[in-house]
C-alpha cells in the first residue's frame, strides 16, 4: 500500500486532471487519499500551492514515460506517432472523455493568475520538448526538425485532448495524430 504523501500526490494528480486546480478542493483530495486532513499540511505546509506545484512536476515528468512506451520501440516514426495518437483515443474512450492531461489543464487555468503554477507547467512542458527531441532525433532527424516535431506533437495532442473532452468524441485526436504523422513525413524527407 502507497504511503500517506503518495496517495495524496496521487489523489491530487487525479483530481486536477479531472476537475482543474481551482475545481479541486484539499477536504476532497484527503478523503480521496483516505487521509487525515492533517496529514496534507505534514507532507506540504504551503498548502494547496505547494501540493499542485509537486503533483504537476512530479505526473508531468511521469509522462515523459510515453515517449518511451510509444516512441522509442516503434519501427519507425510513423507508427510511434500513430501508437501514441491512438493511446489518446483509447484513454478518452475508456474514461468517458473524463481524462485528459493534468499539466495542460492546470496551465490553462492558472498561467495567468498562479507564477508558481505557470513555472511548474512551464517546466513540464520544456521537459517533454527535451525529451521527444532527442526521441525523434534517434530516428535520423536533425536536432533543429525533431524539436519542430515534439513542439508540434505537443500542441496537436494537449489541442485535441480539450477538443475531444468537450466535444465528447475522438476526431479532434484523431486529425492530430494524422497531422502530426504528416509533419514527421515532411521533417524527414528533409
Amino acid at each position: 500500500m502507497a504511503g500517506t504523501k503518495d496517495r495524496i500526490m496521487a489523489a491530487g494528480a487525479e483530481l486536477f486532471r479531472r476537475n482543474g486546480y481551482a475545481g479541486t478542493g484539499l477536504k476532497q483530495i484527503v478523503s480521496e487519499a483516505n487521509a487525515p486532513f492533517g496529514s496534507l499540511y505534514h507532507f506540504f505546509p504551503g498548502g494547496k500551492q505547494q501540493l499542485g506545484e509537486e503533483v504537476i512536476r512530479t505526473s508531468g515528468l511521469a509522462y515523459i514515460a510515453l515517449f518511451d512506451l510509444f516512441i522509442t520501440p516503434a519501427e519507425d516514426l510513423v507508427s510511434g506517432i500513430e501508437a501514441f495518437f491512438a493511446a489518446g483515443i483509447a484513454t478518452l474512450e475508456a474514461t468517458g472523455y473524463v481524462e485528459g492531461c493534468p499539466i495542460a489543464t492546470v496551465a490553462l487555468e492558472a498561467a495567468a493568475t498562479n507564477e508558481p503554477l505557470r513555472q511548474a507547467t512551464a517546466d513540464v512542458f520544456t521537459a517533454w520538448i527535451d525529451a521527444g527531441t532527442e526521441k525523434f532525433a534517434a530516428f535520423g532527424l536533425s536536432a533543429e526538425a525533431a524539436r519542430t516535431l515534439t513542439i508540434t506533437a505537443v500542441n496537436n495532442l494537449e489541442g485535441a485532448f480539450v477538443l475531444c473532452r468537450s466535444l465528447r468524441d475522438t476526431e479532434a485526436m484523431a486529425v492530430a495524430g494524422a497531422a502530426t504523422v504528416e509533419v514527421a513525413k515532411t521533417l524527414m524527407s528533409r
